[in-house]
């Protein structure tokens, strides 16, 4: 207990906090906006569509571009798309596409901040950006509660203008030399490209799978605002367990672990809530692994996690599998993911 609170308080999770904070709401404007427009059947389909293709396949590229720029406060920028697009649906009757197309750009480049400053400050730690994704989850209930409510848009412009001093404050924190050599997690024999294929996967699988658990417990909107917050607890949890225990031994405890509690959850909450936060955590493994094999590159390792995510969800849009099939791809991607994750990882130290 004394480890946990004594790495809870260290300098390098500050960023963590602050962006936290900032995925918190920036989540709650996107979810709070796609809620509120997809009350209207035609655009239930597409507009989430939409939204995971432009809000998470070009963070690569925006990543690329900040990892040349790193002293850019590129996340000021993704507020001013976030403000625009809030005016735009608020006040004018312009298509609700072009609202949204400025609403996942905006997004995208915040996501990007949030990474290279998590990461440039974290001092090799997977706890700092492991923090600072798992604010996203709360972000997504809170908003599509908060879409159900008589809550004018135009609030939502409040949470968004109080990301701009702790982004300010973020990138104060960022030093001219980062210790992006501290992330060392992978065995040094392994083909670059090959280890990036596995991360990929794995991202990809843990995309699926997030979509493909059986939640037939699921009822209610409290039961599901729970949900939501396990999985962002999960999130950061295996930050905090790879820099307390190691890397792989969190490994073999968020894939192997988590395959019962996934399969066999499905009409008990307790049981799938275990499930969902044991697979949670492999967010920062995935995230070390390919920080370590592009190092002077942290935007484009953390654009790539994006496109997993794209990725693994992408199949919910266009094909619908039953439960029995679910389960089945969920074991045998679990299975591999562990496989391969530990033929990736270093020996703990």
């Amino acid at each position: 207990m004394v480890k946990i609170v004594n790495l809870l308080k260290s300098k390098e999770l500050k960023n963590g906090y602050l962006y936290f904070y900032i995925h918190f709401v920036l989540e709650i404007a996107c979810f709070f906006y796609i809620s509120r427009v997809t009350n209207n059947s035609i655009y239930i389909w597409i507009v989430p569509f939409i939204y995971d293709a432009l809000a998470f396949v070009p963070q690569g590229l925006i990543g690329y571009f900040v990892d040349k720029h790193p002293k850019i406060n590129i996340g000021l920028i993704g507020v001013i798309f976030l403000i625009v697009s809030y005016l735009i649906y608020s006040l004018t009757n312009i298509s609700v596409y072009v609202s949204l197309v400025i609403l996942c750009i905006g997004n995208a480049i915040i996501h990007v901040a949030g990474a290279e400053d998590t990461i440039r400050t974290s001092n090799g730690k997977l706890s700092t950006p492991a923090i600072f994704v798992s604010g996203g989850a709360f972000g997504i209930i809170t908003g599509r509660v908060l879409s159900g409510s008589n809550v004018s848009p135009l609030f939502i412009l409040l949470p968004i203008i109080s990301m701009i001093p702790m982004m300010i404050l973020s990138k104060s924190n960022v030093k001219e030399k980062s210790n992006l050599d501290k992330y060392d997690y992978v065995k040094k024999d392994l083909n670059k490209s090959l280890v990036i294929l596995i991360a990929l996967f794995v991202v990809t699988a843990r995309g699926y799978t997030s979509y493909g658990i059986p939640l037939s417990w699921n009822k209610t909107a409290v039961q599901t605002v729970i949900f939501f917050f396990v999985m962002g607890f999960g999130k950061a949890l295996g930050g905090i367990l790879s820099d307390l225990i190691g890397i792989r031994k969190t490994t073999i405890l968020s894939t192997l672990l988590s395959i019962p509690f996934l399969c066999f959850g499905d009409k008990i909450m307790i049981v799938s809530l275990i499930g969902v936060m044991l697979f949670s955590m492999t967010m920062s493994i995935t995230l070390g692994i390919l920080v370590s094999s592009l190092r002077k590159y942290p935007g484009v390792a953390f654009g790539i996690t994006t496109v997993g995510l794209f990725l693994g969800t992408l199949p919910i849009f266009f094909i619908k599998f039953g439960m029995l099939t679910n389960i089945i791809i969920m074991v045998i991607m679990s299975v591999v993911c562990s496989l391969s994750l530990l033929y990736v990882l270093k020996e703990d130290k």
